[in-house]
């Protein structure tokens, strides 16, 4: 019913420097593949195999890592490290990949609004790499919310719950329980004061929006650090028709910091590569 997923990739990674200072923070390994890769596969797994990349600066890496290495396959082929390249093979079979450039980093907002032309009249994916989200032995976060999408045909987004004194580093919704773990948003807040959020019901890097969202952030008015934001625009879809937030099964772990890489490092070589590898 997707088939389309949208990765803002055009970011800096000012938290990794120097690491990031030549590589894009999406490249950095998490145990043997790097961070993009796992969102990638995600969106694949949920059967949004059209992935567009809103690049920028410095990130022809990303591009060069879903495309064929010939110098590469011929070095290895008929050996033993062919099957490094299980993965990655498998992920260029079933994907289709496009990029476009944000010229200016102007909020997740305005680099949706840049994917424009590669999502069409469609409703789409937006996978922000940053999250590594696992749900081991169950779907993954974004063929959860597709199932979803099935029923209520609206935009979606993914939450989960944070502790108080965390709610300021994130967009915040408030809303009407549907039924266990799923909302009706009625409000939307990004990164609210300390004691200012209207819950603790944290949005992360996983939404479905309709195609709507682009005339919305058309129109949006730069808002905090002078960014388009995306919560601004869903929360104007929120209260002219639906939006949905869906506290999703699985573990989240923030790659945007230095802590939470670690962790998702740790975790996915403890449960994921060692069960790969036997």
């Amino acid at each position: 019913m997707i088939s389309k997923c949208l990765f803002p990739v055009a970011g800096y990674g000012t938290r990794f420097l120097p690491a990031t200072k030549s590589m894009p923070k999406e490249m950095l390994p998490v145990v043997n593949k790097p961070l993009v890769q796992y969102g990638v596969e995600e969106a694949i797994d949920a059967g949004m195999t059209d992935i567009s990349f809103i690049t920028g600066r410095g990130k022809r890496s990303i591009a060069d890592h879903f495309d064929i290495s010939y110098e590469l396959e011929h070095q290895i082929k008929g050996t033993g490290k062919e099957d490094y390249m299980t993965s990655i093979r498998r992920v260029l079979d079933d994907g289709v990949f496009s990029f476009t450039r944000q010229r200016e980093m102007k909020g997740l907002g305005h680099a949706i609004l840049t994917g424009e032309n590669m999502i069409g009249d469609n409703p789409f994916g937006v996978i922000l790499s940053d999250d590594l989200c696992v749900n081991e032995g169950g779907e993954s976060v974004m063929a959860q919310m597709a199932e979803l999408y099935k029923q209520f045909r609206c935009s979606i987004v993914a939450i989960m719950e944070v502790p108080e004194d965390q709610v300021h580093k994130y967009g915040v919704i408030a809303g009407t329980s549907m039924k266990e773990g799923l909302y009706r948003v009625e409000d939307m807040v990004e990164k609210p004061a300390q004691g200012e959020a209207p819950s603790n019901l944290a949005i992360i890097g996983r939404y479905i929006l309709t195609p709507d969202i682009f005339d919305i952030l058309r129109r949006t008015e730069p808002g905090k650090n002078g960014e388009i934001q995306i919560t601004d625009a869903l929360l104007e879809q929120a209260k002219n028709g639906c939006v949905m937030a869906y506290k999703f099964e699985g573990q989240r772990f923030d790659c945007g910091s230095v802590d939470g890489f670690v962790e998702a490092t740790n975790y996915c070589y403890e449960n994921i590569y060692k069960k790969e590898q036997g």
